[in-house]
């Protein structure tokens, strides 16, 4: 999908049905475009969709996307290569799945993952950027 790959055209990641064609690519860097994307992973076979999410309001990227193949085998030729680096950046395809299709975790731990920062940010910038939320009591980086 051309644009700013915000939506997309057939459908949404939350769909129910399974595409085995379609990858979830985390790690993307702030400046990779759909089109950057879709160059990167078109050595891998012929696609039909490709999308970076961003933010509805600040239309800043969320860091990762969706490549849907023409072709399944693509994946397996996507998830046969041990490393893949997009805009300088170590990025991590992995085989697509609906949110209702994986299982339900329950949790009560206020943990946090932060990925996909750069390697100048530093853990004051984070720290203080999470203090808006309430009080951050430890971190680990």
């Amino acid at each position: 999908m051309e644009g700013d790959g915000s939506q997309a055209t057939s459908g949404s990641p939350t769909d129910s049905q399974h595409d085995p064609g379609k990858m979830f690519i985390g790690g993307l860097s702030w400046q990779t475009s759909p089109d950057s994307l879709r160059d990167y992973f078109s050595k891998f076979g012929e696609i039909r969709e490709c999308m970076v999410m961003r933010d509805p309001t600040t239309k800043r990227s969320r860091g990762f996307g969706f490549v849907t193949f023409s072709d399944a085998a693509s994946v397996d030729k996507v998830l046969g290569q041990p490393h893949h680096e997009l805009d300088s950046k170590t990025i991590d395809p992995k085989v697509a799945f609906p949110r209702r299709a994986q299982p339900k975790m329950v949790t009560r731990t206020k943990k946090i993952f932060v990925g996909g920062l750069s390697a100048n940010t530093v853990v004051e910038d984070v720290k203080q950027y999470f203090e808006q939320f309430g009080k951050v009591r430890s971190r680990v980086c």
